[in-house]
């Protein structure tokens, strides 16, 4: 059968910004129901690219197709909400003529919102999920998601993966989170230099491929004798360096989560308790915590924990938001005195934080007073002096950038400047709290390769699963009511442990919450209005003729000849497909909406 032709098609796309080419020559294609995932550097293009194809932005030449039946949504890193007075009428205002008005308020109960919030009051991961209700309550032909994930817990994370694995619509990511686009993508597209390559394959394939790309470019390079930037080749080529490096870490680090599990022994989890004698753990004691709790207005954050963490443990904080995962860590470094319970801590210790709201940083310094604190050319990492160039080559800074304003980075660069600036402070206890924020992959693989050379303790606050998987020894995830349970290894054998994520009770209690915001509405109606009983009378004989329209419809598409035969007629009934499949799903969530009615009100 021949395949689909593509709804989205993007060809030659050029664009220069300040003189500068950002896109030569790129290309984009999306055929009905794909999963693609988009990816390149932090400032290669990707998210221009995909305004380019969402309509938004004229590109200087190249041209854009997209089937004149074929809707498109594009959701934005910083979408506008300005203007609505509530979370429901900015969903519902991106609803077209047509699509199904219920669909929106079920879109916005299953990511845990009623509809009703103020927008300008919105934390960031509620204003994300909105948005998300937006772009995914009209059910398009096309979804363009632009750093999904952004401001997301994980029960958010996961739940919208299972939302987005049951669309129809096809899907083009662009994403810093490997796990979520391991899960999702078909397809990946690379933009690098301005230009695409497209791998028919998802991205847990990506890595191995570019590497291969890399390779076989580098050599030709030097076959040409062609002069190679250090910086891009540091960047683009060392990545493949740095890749088998890690592979061989996250080796060590399985044997680290054995030795930590084997050290462990049988105990409970969850309440670890002090069995070896004093003068055996001393000097390598870094927090002991003994069935400490804390609550903040009679709600529980941390409920009879005892916890023993010893030098060189990784251990991964994990919960959704609002768990008390800066609470937990603010307890257990002594910042926070608990309500009962008692910690205790090491001896010596030098601790380090780099937090989720990433110290401001001062414009006008150079990087090089940045890092040395304005003391000279050293910084001390581990104990060792270094040269500030030498230390900022490690972060990917060319030589030069070492006098130059802060001022003239972008924000990339920034993220990775206060990461180098947390690393060179004299530490052995280091304390991250989202460290992978609005890093690129290249950069991730970097902070991985950092901690794996880190020779103290860490504790680290992150949504990025794989992240955690490539870092920790364990995870101390929460249970919801102040409960925390420690796993030995990474997310994923959390997981196989638990036999769940974090999600499934947060899911459950939106759900409740969800249902006791509807409940007023139900109660409001006492009765079946004649209107109500009549629609429940006809409806199952509506939906059943819908999917005959389907079926027949189908049927038609089938024909591999008929888009050449009649490219006219192939559009014609693709938007009949569409109409009837928007019909059918409107109808079967009215039925369902009034036989609950229904059977509230005869119960």
């Amino acid at each position: 059968m021949a395949a689909a032709p593509p709804l989205l098609l993007l060809q030659n796309i050029g664009l220069t910004f300040g003189g500068t080419p950002l896109l030569a020559d790129a290309e984009l294609s999306v055929s009905p129901g794909e999963r693609l995932c988009f990816v390149g550097r932090n400032g290669s293009g990707k998210s221009t690219l995909l305004k380019i194809a969402a309509g938004l932005i004229e590109p200087d030449r190249g041209t854009r197709f997209m089937q004149p039946s074929a809707t498109v949504r594009y959701l934005a890193q910083e979408p506008d909400m300005s203007g609505f007075a509530t979370v429901l009428a900015f969903v519902e205002a991106g609803l077209a003529p047509g699509d199904n008005e219920y669909h929106a308020r079920y879109m916005l109960e299953s990511l845990g919102l009623t509809g009703e919030e103020n927008p300008a009051k919105l934390s960031g991961g509620e204003a994300r999920r909105a948005a998300l209700a937006r772009v995914l309550a009209p059910e398009p032909d096309i979804l363009l998601l632009d750093e999904p994930t952004n401001h997301l817990d994980l029960p958010a994370i996961e739940l919208l993966e299972e939302t987005l694995k049951g669309l129809r619509s096809a899907i083009v990511l662009v994403s810093h989170d490997r796990r979520f686009l391991e899960t999702l993508s078909r397809a990946t597209v690379w933009l690098d230099r301005g230009k695409t390559r497209r791998l028919d394959r998802g991205f847990a394939y990506f890595e191995a491929w570019r590497d291969t790309v890399l390779e076989e470019e580098e050599i030709a390079a030097h076959k040409l004798d062609r002069k190679i930037v250090d910086e891009q080749h540091w960047l683009r080529y060392g990545v493949t360096a740095r890749r088998k490096r890690n592979v061989r870490r996250l080796g060590e680090l399985h044997a680290m989560r054995g030795e930590r599990k084997e050290a462990r022994g049988k105990r409970p989890i969850g309440d670890v308790r002090l069995v070896a004698q004093e003068g055996r753990v001393s000097g390598k004691l870094v927090i002991e915590a003994e069935g400490i709790s804390k609550s903040f207005g009679g709600r529980p954050i941390v409920s009879d924990l005892s916890l023993r963490i010893d030098r060189g443990d990784r251990i991964g904080i994990v919960g959704p938001n609002g768990a008390g995962k800066t609470t937990l860590i603010n307890l257990l470094t002594g910042v926070l005195a608990p309500d009962s319970g008692t910690v205790r801590l090491g001896t010596n210790l030098d601790i380090a934080t780099l937090d989720q709201r990433r110290e401001s940083l001062d414009n006008e310094r150079t990087l090089s007073d940045v890092l040395t604190d304005g003391r000279g050319d050293t910084v001390i990492v581990g104990g060792v002096a270094r040269h500030v160039v030498g230390y900022m080559k490690d972060f990917l800074f060319r030589p030069e950038q070492a006098r130059a304003p802060v001022k003239a980075l972008s924000g990339g660069e920034r993220g990775r400047l206060m990461l180098a600036r947390a690393l060179a402070r004299p530490s052995n206890l280091l304390i991250l709290d989202e460290p992978t924020n609005d890093l690129d992959l290249e950069t991730l693989d970097l902070l991985q390769e950092l901690l794996a050379d880190y020779p103290g303790t860490l504790l680290l606050v992150s949504h990025d699963r794989d992240f955690i998987d490539r870092v920790v020894t364990s995870v101390l995830a929460s249970d919801g009511d102040g409960e925390w349970t420690e796993y030995a290894g990474g997310y994923s054998d959390m997981v196989v442990q638990k036999g769940s994520g974090i999600a499934k009770r947060t899911i459950a209690k939106q759900a409740a919450d969800a249902a006791r915001t509807a409940a007023p509405r139900a109660a409001a109606k006492k009765r079946l209005s004649f209107k109500d009983q009549h629609a429940l009378t006809t409806l199952p004989g509506r939906m059943e003729e819908f999917s005959r329209d389907i079926k027949r419809i189908e049927k038609l598409l089938a024909d591999p000849d008929l888009y050449r035969r009649d490219a006219a007629g192939f559009a014609k009934a693709g938007k009949e497909l569409d109409a009837a499949r928007k019909s059918l799903g409107a109808a079967e969530e009215e039925w369902l909406r009034l036989e609950m009615l229904r059977e509230s009100v005869e119960g």
